[in-house]
């Protein structure tokens, strides 16, 4: 099956227009989100560690993974049947699961490693198991829930209720009780909703958190050039970002970037100039040589 979004026909019977194959981050950020592919963003994303990554046979694999049960009908069959199938072929036949060993492992958030060792975090498992349903026609989308990524399938028709699923732990299905039990180790003073916690996540989002992830990680392990090249990428997709400008203007200042910090830290300011550390900022910048604008 062709790694390829459903696009509606055009009038007068014109073949429809081929989806977008940007060559690099910079160009698949700044598509709409309706074009964004997030398994294409996440072989871009890896790309930063392999240069010489064959992004288009990344993507290809999971054509592949999903062969098997292309005959299967899967998209006619209730949410709940669905997420058993996956499940089953997933990390029953194929082998993916979590890496409770090794969490923090770079390696756990980039889609080549993940494909190879079939070990992920619970995002880019999410990742596989969305594009993997979506090439079978299932309706599967991932889900930001508090502390841990999770799945949600729905019916074609919305007849079914959505069955959220963890991809992390062998696919299971979530009921009630263990949405809660997630939900209480993350935020114990939140009420479970489905309209919120349930919300599908967009593409955009989806890679965004991914980059959070990855350049966690490598602040974490003190490799900063990496960890700034994370947040070039999360600037990429979310420009405004006071949260990305802030960090990455500190961390360039910290490099030694001052030139660079100093354009961030002052577009902080001018995205979110009451932010609680805005005066600290300032300071910063002073630090910098450069003179913020006050804001009356």
């Amino acid at each position: 099956m062709a790694n390829v979004p459903m696009f509606e026909g055009s009038a007068g019977g014109r073949s429809p227009a081929p989806p977008p194959r940007p060559g690099t981050f910079e160009q698949l950020a700044a598509l709409p989100d309706e074009h964004l592919d997030v398994a294409r963003g996440a072989a871009l994303i890896a790309r930063d560690a392999y240069g010489a990554l064959d992004v288009d046979a990344c993507v290809a694999r999971l054509d592949d993974l999903a062969a098997p049960l292309a005959g299967s009908n899967l998209a006619r069959r209730a949410p709940a049947e669905q997420a058993d199938v996956l499940a089953r072929h997933l990390y029953e036949q194929v082998g993916f699961r979590g890496n409770e060993a090794a969490y923090y492992d770079p390696k756990n958030s980039l889609l080549p490693d993940v494909l190879d060792r079939k070990l992920g975090i619970p995002i880019t498992l999410a990742v596989v198991y969305c594009e993997i349903a979506r090439r079978l026609g299932v309706r599967a989308r991932g889900v930001s829930f508090p502390g841990h990524f999770l799945v949600r399938l729905d019916a074609p028709r919305n007849d079914d209720a959505p069955v959220a699923v963890d991809p992390f732990y062998g696919g299971r299905r979530l009921d009630d009780a263990g949405l809660e039990r997630l939900l209480q180790r993350a935020a114990p003073s939140q009420k479970l909703s489905y309209e919120t916690h349930l919300a599908p996540a967009g593409p955009r989002s989806t890679l965004a958190r991914m980059l959070i992830n990855l350049k966690w990680v490598y602040t974490a392990r003190g490799d900063f050039a990496r960890a700034l090249l994370a947040l070039d990428r999360i600037l990429c997709l979310m420009p405004d970002s006071a949260a990305a400008l802030r960090e990455r203007g500190l961390l360039a200042a910290r490099l030694g970037s001052t030139e660079s910090a100093r354009a961030d830290l002052s577009r902080l300011l001018e995205v979110a100039p009451e932010a609680p550390d805005a005066t600290s900022i300032r300071a910063r910048l002073v630090e910098l040589g450069a003179r913020p604008r006050v804001l009356h």
